[in-house]
């Protein structure tokens, strides 16, 4: 490291409060959690959704909903910055956001699923991303009623990724466009 080169403090980074952060415009990029399980999960997905600026976060199913204290220690506020709403049914959440005009894309192990790099959009396009239930991915009654697959590419032995990593993996490339 360069020796003029030193770790910027807290008050330097210049960030917006929860309340300045939750009204201000965002990026047309929704979350959509089907069945997502751990509040642990839930609670990273917020962080990671206000860190890319995401427009808001849809609860389905039996996904867990703030307040609670597991959800709190990880989203470290995050669920007073990121607007979010919940759904019976992460399919009820789908049909809605494409009725809004929204590409929903599930992330999800398919045959025809398209890798991360290959799915591409313009800036202010809407798209809905819906990431699944830590043991069964997406449903496939949600995949089925998706406007296309995605998939992160990996190279290692395992077959995914944490709900959470996979949510920040994903929700970078997209705020790339």
């Amino acid at each position: 490291m360069p020796a003029t080169d030193r770790k910027l403090q807290m008050h330097e980074l210049e960030r917006p409060t929860a309340a300045e952060h939750h009204d201000r415009p965002k990026r047309p990029i929704r979350i959509i959690l089907d069945d997502v399980r751990s509040r642990h999960n839930v609670g990273s997905i917020f962080r990671t959704a206000d860190a890319f600026g995401a427009e808001g976060i849809v609860l389905c199913g039996f996904t867990p909903q703030p307040p609670h204290r597991e959800i709190e220690k990880t989203a470290l506020g995050a669920t007073d910055s990121v607007p979010w709403t919940t759904a019976g049914s992460a399919e009820e959440a789908v049909r809605e956001l494409q009725a809004q005009g929204y590409r929903v894309l599930a992330v999800e192990q398919t045959a025809e699923a398209l890798a991360l790099p290959q799915v591409n959009g313009g800036a202010d396009e809407r798209v809905a991303l819906v990431f699944g239930n830590e043991l069964n991915g997406v449903s496939d009654e949600v995949v089925h009623c998706c406007d296309g697959c995605v998939i992160v590419p990996q190279h290692g032995s395992k077959h995914s990724l944490n709900v959470s990593v996979c949510a920040g993996v994903v929700l970078w490339h997209c705020t790339r466009w």
